[in-house]
């Protein structure tokens, strides 16, 4: 982060309205004069309808975006990395060798991955603040979490299988919209490349630019025992964008804190942000520890230790941004300019002016129940797929027999079919790994709570950590999943008498993690929810809706231009090619190039535009994101941000931060010279015309 660049940010910011590039605007609020303005494009209803039913959601974290007619998916490897991996065993490994449907028989469905269509979106927050008026504390928050559920419950209407509705709170409780998803299940995997060839550059390379990957992945939806038919897609450009040209991408960004108070975000510096990276940090050594043992620990080992690195730079890029006194500063302003107004009036004085303060003392709470909530309820010492399995039986088997609005919020009737989705999985859960995780996780809860807490010694009692994790282990018998439906078709009372190990510690635990959630949901959650609604509010009366909400993993558009930055004195170009890439190719790991590219040298057209960089504004959820010219047409895939993009998450500086991109022709290119993927490319073709 440049403080230089901060500070003449600063020197004309306010919290009034987004600076040209930035914004994360939702489909139905388009910032429209600003778009003609800076690129002469307005989006008419229809473009803007057809862009938001061609997008989709990965509803374990990511976007992508129908490119056929035909229900062919668009999204990036690292996207269905997961998937990939749970297709994979020591015999056939698609994370080395990638995988290549050559027919349709040869999809093969994904274990996990639920794709989300969104087909509308409707304005329900009078109802929701209707039920929450005059309420506070546990009382809010629990006619807040009813509320929604009933909601959901009416739009679902028993038709959960295809249909997915999630009430989402935007500016902050400002605004609450149902969001109406259409729910594909059946995902099939059609392509990924090799892991080489997706994380080219590896670590060092992440959130960097130039690059040179390939971080591409298709799926196919289908429905009904085939593919599925959809009437929106993007069709691919050939030619890609121009430097200059206005592109967009059609994502969903997962989380964003730029309208956060000074208060929520000074306990995100100083006690969130450090301990989250010291965990990480040895998470990964634990992880590459692991890996270091065989080949197919190696395997095993991969995708857990690509998120962790993942989120460590992330994490590090946030804490660098908020340890910078002159973003501090800005938001500091743009607080103070809201509080200013606030207080110029007596009444809203009276209806706004407690706001702040009484975040801030949420957010002392928070630091009372904060190592207990973290490590029990959020699971971070029990790091463990048995124990995840466990816990959505003994949980879910409960609350299937409660009111749909008294349930949890995950086991509501519109969100139970990705809970069974994950429970009934296919995918493989590895002993020696899981061992390995639940020893280190259960260690960390003892450090975290302390050797002679109460519920550390309920847990562990005269065991080591690592020798509980090998005793539950290997006695567990949930590793199969028919062992795991059995249970749950037999409901609580089956749960209630199981003697799994992990079915046992599963019900020991649930009293205490239930405590600590009601606590944390009630003392903190309910506050700053409460109270943010009046900061918004008080937002709204005085810039309107001219300004974006922070994201909320739903559909946002990101309006930008192709263009390089200055580095330092050194102007960066927005494009490389893939004569680069084979020149910042060494042969080592992880700039080793696989053997199907360096056979595939002669025939490719080395000034093949490989990677982009654009003004688009982004974050963690935009990947696999469609990026699309003024046309509707696919001129990039978006994977990734550049360095600056890392303090995204807090401001956005149109001169530095920058979304990388996988370019359209790089993708026709690889397909069509090095994989051979004659038929995918007919597909997309066809698409075209």
């Amino acid at each position: 982060m440049h403080k230089l660049a901060v500070g003449v940010f600063l020197a004309c910011a306010t919290a009034s309205a987004a600076m040209a590039g930035e914004g994360m605007w939702t489909p139905d609020n388009l910032p429209l004069a600003q778009l003609k303005s800076k690129y002469g494009f307005t989006p008419t209803a229809a473009w803007t309808a057809h862009a938001q039913r061609a997008a989709l959601r990965l509803a374990g974290g990511c976007s992508g975006s129908f490119v056929s007619p035909n229900g062919l998916v668009l999204t990036n490897h690292h996207c269905v990395n997961s998937c990939v991996q749970q297709l994979s065993d020591a015999d056939k490994d698609f994370i080395k060798s990638g995988f290549l449907a050559k027919e349709e028989k040869d999809e093969i469905k994904c274990p996990e991955i639920e794709l989300n269509r969104l087909d509308a979106i409707t304005d329900v927050t009078a109802r929701v603040k209707g039920a929450t008026a005059g309420k506070s504390g546990e009382a809010f928050g629990k006619a807040d979490r009813a509320i929604k559920s009933e909601i959901e419950k009416e739009c679902v209407a028993g038709n959960s299988a295809s249909k997915r509705c999630d009430v989402v709170d935007l500016y902050h409780g400002g605004i609450y919209a149902l969001y109406e998803y259409h729910r594909y299940q059946d995902v099939r995997l059609v392509f990924a490349p090799e892991f080489e060839m997706a994380f080219f550059g590896g670590d060092p390379d992440n959130f960097n630019f130039p690059r040179y990957d390939l971080d591409m992945g298709m799926l196919r939806a289908w429905e009904d025992g085939k593919p599925a038919r959809v009437a929106d897609f993007f069709p691919f450009s050939t030619d890609g964008a121009a430097e200059g040209e206005m592109v967009v991408t059609i994502g969903n960004p997962g989380g964003t804190d730029r309208q956060l108070t000074v208060a929520e975000l000074e306990s995100a510096r100083d006690h969130d942000l450090i301990p989250r990276l010291l965990l990480l940090a040895e998470q990964r050594g634990m992880i590459e520890q692991f890996r270091s043992e065989s080949p197919e620990h190696w395997r095993i080992g991969q995708h857990d230790l690509f998120s962790v690195e993942n989120a460590f730079k992330a994490l590090r890029g946030r804490l660098l941004a908020l340890q910078d006194p002159a973003v501090f500063a800005l938001k500091r302003a743009q607080e103070a300019e809201l509080r200013t107004f606030v207080d110029a009036d007596p009444a809203r004085k009276a209806k706004y002016g407690g706001a702040w303060d009484a975040i801030a003392n949420a957010m002392d709470a928070y630091r009372t129940v904060e190592a207990r909530y973290k490590y029990i309820e959020a699971r971070r010492g029990f790091f463990s797929e048995y124990y995840g399995h466990a816990r959505t039986l003994v949980r879910g088997t409960v609350e299937r027999g409660k009111p749909n609005a008294e349930r949890l919020r995950e086991f509501t009737d519109s969100r139970l079919p990705s809970v069974t989705q994950r429970l009934f999985s296919s995918a493989p859960v590895y002993p020696d790994y899981e061992q390995v995780t639940l020893g280190w996780s259960l260690r960390k809860l003892r450090e975290a709570l302390g050797t002679d807490d109460a519920f550390v010694r309920q847990v562990l009692g005269t065991d080591a950590p690592e020798a509980l994790a090998r005793r539950l282990v290997a006695g567990t018998r949930l590793g199969d999943p028919a062992v795991r439906r059995a249970l749950w078709d037999g409901g609580a009372e089956a749960v209630a008498k199981s003697d799994d190990p992990f079915i046992v510690l599963a019900r020991a635990v649930d009293p205490a993690a239930r405590a600590i959630r009601s606590r944390y949901e009630d003392e903190v959650e309910a506050i700053v929810d409460q109270n943010s609604q009046l900061v918004a509010a008080a937002r709204f009366e005085k810039y309107g809706t001219s300004t974006y909400p922070d994201a909320t993993f739903t559909q946002r558009f990101s309006f930008g231009e192709v263009r390089g930055w200055d580095e330092k004195g050194t102007f960066v170009p927005p494009f490389t090619d893939i004569a680069g890439t084979f020149a910042h190719a060494t042969g080592a790991y992880p700039f080793a190039l696989p053997a199907t590219w360096l056979a595939a040298k002669e025939r490719l057209d080395l000034r093949t535009r490989m990677n982009l960089a654009t003004t688009n504004d982004i974050i963690g959820g935009n990947s696999g994101s469609p990026l699309v010219n003024a046309r509707g047409e696919i001129v990039g895939l978006v994977f990734d941000g550049n360095i600056h993009s890392l303090g995204g998450n807090y401001w956005y500086d149109e001169r530095l931060n920058r979304t990388v991109a996988v370019h359209s022709s790089a993708i026709l290119e690889a397909l069509r010279k090095v994989y051979g993927a004659d038929r995918l490319v007919r597909e997309l073709e066809s698409a075209r015309r």
